[in-house]
């Protein structure tokens, strides 16, 4: 079976592969529609993460689940000042 050379794609140790390159008007096309999505879950979530413990730098969304956080995980050292209203 003759193969088109144009198809094939090689790796580095020399071998052939049957994997298809994209066309360029494909990959814009895939990119555009990405875009036009907006945010990923992922960068949501992070952007909610407002807190961040000094300790151990573990990131929480609001203030009470960081006293609460902060009160059970690290019992021996001192309320920070951000939480001593909460």
């Amino acid at each position: 079976m003759h193969s088109d050379p144009h198809l094939l794609t090689k790796s580095d140790n020399g071998s052939r592969s049957s994997k298809r390159a994209l066309p360029t008007e494909k990959r814009e096309e895939s990119i555009r529609c990405k875009e036009s999505r907006g945010p990923s879950q992922k960068q949501s979530a992070q952007a909610a993460l407002k807190f961040k413990c000094t300790v151990c730098m573990a990131q929480m969304p609001d203030p009470i689940t960081y006293k609460d956080h902060f009160q059970s995980k690290h019992p021996k050292n001192d309320l920070p000042a951000e939480l001593q209203g909460v």
